[in-house]
């Protein structure tokens, strides 16, 4: 298939109160236009928690399950990030999980020192992608965004998806390696930023994004909650590519 719809929902999270956050999704994809893939800001059920020893949920936990009913029931792709742990380690762990309920994880490799998520989570240690109708998708996290090496389009990678909480204080940052991350591997990028303020005072303002491959943002919204509705088409992308193919001139990188 050449074309995806894609709903990226960008929200308020309660903090640390999974079934709300559940509830609200469900209602936010109910009232949106049916589509083939839904992507959440990171940690979509608890707000960027630090207590994984206490929010944290086994690999094949309820959370999983729940996500996995919503792609069943609405026959669409899920994009979503929870902590999750794994012998007494916890991981920020994306999983895209398909219609049938099958899926895919990426533990973050980046982790925001800064907030110090590094104290309370462990790192991944490989990319992941994913193909799904046809499409060549990357999966990332948030503050892998400022690591253009790491997002090296080395994979023929169609589409980045990459779920945040991004605070405000930094949001042009965000919004300019959103664009920049399009361009330099000519990809699709949607990034889904959550808004509102968090326990402890960080205030988001969303500014989720739907990114062409050339830089074009065909979908944005500051502020408020929202649900980003684009169709990708691959054939314009492949088109793009095949026009101006700078990518073959590309560096190596060894990872």
């Amino acid at each position: 298939m050449e074309k995806i719809r894609i709903l990226a929902l960008q929200y308020d999270t309660f903090w640390e109160q999974k079934e709300k956050n559940h509830e609200k999704v469900s209602s936010l994809i109910g009232s949106a236009p049916a589509a083939d893939l839904i992507v959440l800001p990171e940690m979509f059920d608890t707000g960027f928690t630090m207590a994984p020893e206490k929010w944290a949920e086994k690999h094949q936990g309820p959370t999983l399950e729940w996500v996995q009913k919503i792609a069943r029931v609405h026959q669409s792709a899920v994009c979503a990030t929870w902590p999750v742990e794994v012998n007494n380690t916890y991981y920020n762990r994306l999983y895209f999980v398909f219609p049938e309920g099958n899926y895919v994880y990426y533990d973050k490799r980046h982790l925001f020192s800064y907030g110090k998520e590094d104290l309370h989570y462990s790192p991944g240690q490989s990319l992941a992608s994913v193909n799904y109708r046809g499409w060549n998708i990357n999966l990332y996290t948030c503050y892998d965004l400022r690591f253009p090496v790491w997002m090296r389009n080395t994979q023929r990678a169609d589409l980045y998806l990459i779920p945040a909480n991004w605070p405000d204080t930094r949001i042009n940052q965000w919004s300019c390696l959103l664009r920049a991350r399009a361009i330099e591997n000519q990809v699709y990028v949607v990034g889904v930023n959550r808004v509102g303020k968090q326990v402890g005072g960080l205030q988001y303002n969303g500014a989720s994004a739907i990114i062409d491959y050339s830089g074009k943002v065909m979908k944005e919204h500051f502020d408020e909650e929202a649900a980003l509705y684009a169709v990708i088409e691959k054939g314009e992308l492949d088109t793009f590519r095949s026009n101006f193919p700078f990518l073959q001139d590309r560096d190596d990188f060894e990872m």
